[in-house]
């Protein structure tokens, strides 16, 4: 599958669909949930009646081989509200995880849990993150142990979406803490299991219409069944990594953590963008409308040229952020970390974006009749969760030393085409001496014959 930027029908049809939900559903009632740090249950009831909030949407968008399906949904929506958003996309995060883990059966079993159906709304919260550890997933303290046919879930979680209110939550515990973090497992806790325990909503700076919350899990008992995976596929994986580690290796690519995380970061820097896009687009139509000395204040280089550089940051972050998409769409490695380089271009270009828009916007930026102080607390979430930028930036550190004396991605990939774009395309040299030749024969040669020729030669238009 080659990478092309053309959208397809389909695409273009979800963009427009996208943004009018997001502009005639989310936008009017944006400022009153943020206020309220309300959920915005009848916003999601819309989603899902649009077919915005459903597993087999999410199934569609990330089995899009362009992989632009859902950066460019994620735009949109993101676009209109960024806590809106979250709320509407927080159990995809979830049943991302389920996904990478589960068994089939395990599949069937909990996706329908994770969004429900029209009139009867679920959510759904991945619980990783813990108080010590941030971003770090190495760090994790919460533990599961098997106690007969069930398992017990004990730890601490913060800053998890929907915590405590979710139908289903797929939590990250240790069940082999000799094997560190390759000794971890995912399991599903239901709503409402003893031992589950909502210590608080946790009050944010923005995206206020999302539920944060911090965790305790107390003895938390779980069936068997509910280990994502099974119990024969982590002892398999279990067994890998202590051969492995004898022999002075890790034995294992990765956890089905860490493949979510790389998954969801082209995700999240996709709503970070439509941060970013709502922001310059504002602040380029203050800058039109508002006139000092006699002109709009575009016209003033001040204004105009950071509003220019953070449009260039802008188009730059989504070209990461596709290539990203399309690259995990179609299990190209990330070799060079290229989904923390979109990620951490995209959220740091919100924030500058975001701020550009107040200081374009002067007072008025700064008080909540307009939105753009409202993006400003929201694109500051970017920069943090999913992977502070630090880590973004360690995760490419380490991702070039390990590339070291690769060629870039474009040279690496294999050629796709016509099999005779070798011989006959642009710029091959068999191309070139036959153009040489024709043109050196072009006073001899009738124009009839020389076109004919020429039209044999040319390249491949694709």
């Amino acid at each position: 599958m080659p990478f092309d930027l053309t959208l397809t029908p389909a695409q273009q049809d979800l963009v427009a669909r996208t943004h009018d939900f997001a502009e005639n559903v989310v936008r009017p009632v944006a400022a009153e949930y943020d206020r309220n740090q309300e959920f915005p249950w009848p916003v999601l009831e819309e989603a899902a009646e649009r077919g915005f909030y459903s597993p087999l949407f999410y199934r569609d968008l990330i089995g899009d081989p362009t992989g632009l399906s859902l950066p460019v949904f994620m735009e949109e929506l993101f676009w209109g509200c960024a806590g809106i958003g979250l709320a509407i996309v927080m159990p995809a995060l979830a049943l991302s995880s389920i996904g990478q883990a589960a068994t089939p059966e395990q599949m069937l079993r909990w996706a329908p849990e994770c969004f429900g159906t029209p009139g009867d709304l679920k959510l759904a919260a991945l619980a990783i993150s813990e108080p010590q550890g941030g971003s770090d997933v190495r760090n994790l303290r919460t533990t599961a142990r098997r106690d007969g046919d069930d398992w017990i879930i004990d730890g601490h979680k913060m800053w998890i979406g929907n915590g405590g209110i979710a139908n289903v939550h797929v939590v990250n515990a240790v069940v082999d803490p000799e094997l560190g973090h390759r000794g971890q497992g995912l399991f599903v806790v239901p709503g409402g299991t003893p031992g589950l325990e909502l210590v608080r909503k946790l009050d944010k700076l923005g995206c206020r219409a999302s539920h944060t919350a911090e965790l305790r899990f107390n003895g938390c008992r779980i069936p068997g069944e509910n280990l994502l995976g099974g119990e024969e596929k982590l002892a398999r994986r279990f067994d890998r990594v202590r051969e492995a580690q004898k022999n002075g290796g890790s034995g294992s690519k990765g956890s089905s953590t860490l493949g979510t995380f790389e998954q969801t970061r082209p995700m999240v820097a996709a709503q970070a963008i439509g941060i970013a896009r709502a922001a310059l687009e504002f602040a380029t139509e203050y800058a039109n409308e508002r006139e000092a000395f006699g002109a709009p204040i575009i016209r003033n280089q001040g204004v105009s040229f950071p509003l220019a550089d953070i449009a260039m940051q802008i188009d730059a972050a989504r070209l990461l952020t596709w290539r990203a998409a399309w690259m995990a769409a179609n299990g190209v490695d990330f070799r060079r970390g290229e989904g923390s380089m979109s990620k951490l271009a995209a959220s740091e270009v919100a924030v500058r974006a975001t701020e550009q828009a107040i200081q374009t916007c002067g007072g008025w930026g700064y008080i909540s009749d307009n939105p753009v102080e409202k993006w400003y607390r929201d694109a500051k979430l970017y920069t943090i969760f999913e992977g502070t930028s630090e880590i973004q930036r360690v995760v490419i550190g380490q991702a070039l030393g390990a590339a070291e004396g690769t060629p870039p991605l474009h040279v690496d990939l294999g050629p796709s085409g016509w099999s005779l774009d070798r011989t006959f395309g642009r710029g091959t040299p068999a191309r070139t001496r036959a153009g040489q030749m024709l043109l050196s024969a072009k006073d001899k040669v009738p124009s009839p014959m020389l076109k004919l020729a020429m039209k044999v030669i040319a390249p491949p238009k694709k």
